[in-house]
């Protein structure tokens, strides 16, 4: 029998995730280790700990997948990873674009101040999911970013983009300058 509380439900991961190479692996350890050598010689050391600590996590996020879950929308509110936000507590929502999923962002009231992040695998589920919580929230087709999420997007930028044809154009460049026969000119 069907929940008759149920509105949508749908699958996805838990967090935008896609693979990436062991060179944006090294881009990560390489500025790690430059951060460290820079505090090592101001003999801060404590913020080292951070720095690894930050790197584990990095490490961890970018290798392993996250879990499959079950999102769910119903008469009482939104159901995700074991956590239930009621309407009366939320206030607005939005879409933003990452990792090639869609990613709803739903914000709650204040004093509150959370926000819930769910991953949107398709085009059909995010347009059947903006009907459905119309009637329920504000839709912000610009939202208002907090700083911590202006931070977030700036610093995101610096990362460089790992696309499937940068990558093999870098190996490639890499290997011609390794291979090619040094030549000498008349001295």
């Amino acid at each position: 029998m069907e929940n008759p509380q149920l509105i949508f439900s749908w699958r996805a991961p838990l967090r935008p995730y896609r693979k990436r190479s062991k060179l944006i692996l090294r881009f990560y350890f390489g500025v790690g280790f430059l951060l460290s050598s820079i505090f090592f010689f101001f003999n801060d050391k404590v913020i080292i700990i951070v720095i690894w600590t930050l790197m584990f996590l990095f490490y961890v996020l970018i290798t392993s997948p996250p879990p499959e879950i079950e999102n769910k929308i119903t008469v009482f509110g939104i159901e995700t990873a074991g956590i239930v936000a009621r309407w009366e507590n939320l206030s607005c929502f939005y879409f933003e674009k990452r990792f090639g999923f869609y990613v709803l962002t739903i914000v709650s009231r204040p004093p509150f101040f959370y926000r819930l992040y769910l991953v949107v695998p398709t085009e059909s589920i995010k347009n059947k999911l903006i009907e459905i919580l119309s009637q329920y929230l504000f839709y912000q087709e610009k939202p208002t970013k907090t700083f911590t999420e202006k931070l977030i997007g700036f610093l995101s930028q610096l990362v460089p983009d790992e696309t499937e044809e940068a990558t093999q154009d870098v190996l490639k460049k890499l290997k011609e300058a390794s291979l090619s026969p040094q030549k000498s000119g008349p001295t």
